[in-house]
């Protein structure tokens, strides 16, 4: 699937010098400067004029130049590359973005996408910050924007607690409807570091939030997909057909049964599963339950002064974890997160050399942290809450010189006030400012998984420490407990407008899951980038989940239209060798 000679411009990425020409009857007059896998430039004008015609020209930007790739905000993010690319930033570029209106649009676009052959990758926002963004794993595949102009929050049941959304709802979005309709008082919703991503994009993704709803993949109830073919169908209880229905509406315009968002499982094989982290439909509706307002809430920070105090504080965490003591997804912050929330790298030190342990403390000192910071919260009423901080407390604070505090204690410290909002379901976008760390600020996630234990949090913090400090980056990094296992997020932050920075990063992460695998842990979620790698540790008994995932990927979509390479499943049409990302 490699491009057709004499399409590709003299850095291999762009255009030739032929002119494009758009068909008669319309179409965008312009040159990508990347052209979809096998495509002429005659055939994506016409596809590009045929795709204007489903959704209107004004829905259709064909990505022609430098200025579409200047996007790189947070609060303004590109529809077409990767804004922390570490990779050259014209490799991960889509030729165009299209945005559906409505469901017809989607199916539309798939059939043809399907008739020319052309890729297509789905996008909720664009916000997937860390892991790629909206940027297309396959150079030149068509991105599809889902979220600018389908973004409704379609129903909010207050009996049943929950709600069902469009792709485009963010959790902002879904917080302000609570707030505005004097909902917020009832139901509460979770959110991630971060409030300006989709819920449907962060769901889909297997994201995680802070309250006792954090695992967002749990927490979702009924699907409405786009199958690679056109199809519309509905997950679980969505597949019963509601009684007051007109049949003879279109499928994506009848109500969906009552039961829809109550009962995730409906009857006969559970398939929601395989729309997560794949490549085998478009998730145009999706229900998720909301928490209801349990009635009290009291936030709180412990601090830990040493870092070898690591070990110690995870074999706490584990029993009151899975015994419920914590009733939410905690957090134990490594000093340079929340540091590099409160400042960037040159308010604390001059040196451009990853921190010492010495300059570490001061640092701690300076801003009466600690080395280590644990976040959580406790729910229900006062009575509650007073029998389960006593536990909390008598825990962790037989560890030598750790501290409690609540938000009150410590009013002028940023980050703690912040989670007090997180960990109730109030989302900011605050917590983006240690990617600010360095100049021209950007970061990759490593994201192992391993057993809440002392000796794999210390193994992992050892190592990827080590392995940052190689590479002359600071280790910035949190460790995230589920019901029974430990998320390491590692913050590999670098200067994305550095070459030398990107090189390092990119090291940085292919070393580390290098260095994972040998030892058991494997990554949850990554970035294009390193896809293939990852899906590569994956390999008992001779690749057997990958060889299910491609004979499910080939059976729903056998032109490969949707995310080909994504996640490392590549269609039967594609050479992944084809598709080797460069380093720099």
């Amino acid at each position: 699937m490699k491009q057709p000679d004499g399409l590709q411009g003299e850095n291999g990425i762009g255009p030739s010098s032929e002119a494009f020409r758009a068909p008669e009857g319309g179409g965008i007059n312009a040159r990508p400067l990347t052209l979809p896998p096998n495509t002429t430039l005659a055939k994506f004008g016409e596809y590009i004029a045929r795709v204007a015609d489903i959704v209107g020209q004004e829905n259709v930007t064909v990505i022609s130049s430098d200025a579409e790739l200047q996007h790189d905000d947070y609060l303004d993010p590109s529809k077409a590359h990767d804004m922390f690319h570490i990779t050259p930033k014209e490799y991960f570029v889509s030729s165009a973005v299209v945005a559906p209106r409505n469901v017809p649009d989607v199916q539309g676009i798939i059939r043809l996408c399907n008739e020319f052959e052309i890729p297509i990758w789905p996008f909720s926002i664009g916000r997937n910050v860390g892991y790629g963004g909206s940027a297309p794993r396959v150079p030149g595949s068509i991105g599809l924007d889902m979220g600018r102009n389908m973004g409704k929050v379609l129903e909010v049941n207050t009996e049943g607690a929950f709600a069902v959304v469009e792709p485009g709802v963010t959790f902002m979005d879904l917080h302000n409807y609570l707030v505005e309709r004097n909902l917020r008082d009832q139901l509460w919703i979770d959110t991630p570091d971060l409030g300006g991503g989709s819920i449907i994009g962060n769901t889909i993704e297997r994201g995680v939030g802070y309250t006792p709803y954090g695992d967002h993949w749990m927490m979702h109830c009924g699907m409405e997909v786009v199958l690679p073919d056109g199809t519309l169908w509905r997950s679980g209880m969505g597949g019963l057909p509601n009684p007051k229905a007109n049949p003879k509406d279109p499928p994506h315009e009848q109500p969906w049964n009552e039961t829809f968002g109550l009962f995730n499982y409906g009857f006969g094989p559970y398939n929601d599963g395989i729309f997560t982290q794949a490549s085998l439909g478009i998730v145009v509706k999706m229900g998720l339950w909301l928490m209801v307002n349990p009635g009290g809430y009291q936030s709180y920070m412990i601090t830990f002064s040493k870092d070898k105090d690591l070990h110690q504080i995870l074999e706490i965490i584990r029993p009151l974890r899975v015994s419920m003591v914590l009733q939410n997804v905690p957090t134990l912050r490594h000093i340079l997160l929340d540091a590099a929330v409160m400042g960037n790298k040159k308010d604390y030190s001059s040196s451009d050399k990853p921190l010492t342990d010495e300059e570490l403390d001061a640092i701690a000192a300076k801003l009466n942290i600690g080395r280590w910071n644990f976040y959580g919260a406790v729910y229900g009423p006062k009575p509650v809450r007073d029998v389960l901080l006593s536990v909390i407390k008598q825990s962790f604070l037989q560890v030598p010189g750790s501290k409690y505090y609540e938000p009150n204690d410590m009013p002028d410290n940023l980050v703690l006030q912040v989670r007090d909002g997180t960990l109730q379901g109030i989302p900011t976008t605050t917590e983006l400012n240690w990617v600010s760390w360095l100049p021209n600020g950007a970061h990759l996630f490593f994201s192992p998984i391993s057993k809440v234990s002392g000796d794999d949090g210390v193994a992992q913090y050892e190592l990827s420490r080590k392995r940052c400090e190689e590479a002359g980056l600071d280790f910035i990094g949190t460790f995230v407990v589920g019901m029974r296992e430990m998320h390491h997020i590692v913050c590999i932050v670098f200067n994305r407008k550095d070459p030398e920075s990107r090189r390092k990063a990119h090291w940085v992460i292919t070393t580390l899951i290098a260095d994972a695998a040998e030892r058991g842990w494997g990554e949850y979620r990554t970035h294009l980038a390193v896809m293939d790698q990852i899906a590569n540790t994956y390999s008992f008994n001779d690749n057997a989940q990958m060889r299910l995932n491609e004979k499910i990927k080939n059976a729903l979509d056998p032109k490969g239209i949707i995310s080909p390479g994504k996640n490392g499943v590549w269609p039967k049409q594609y050479n992944a060798e084809d598709y080797k990302v460069p380093m720099h």
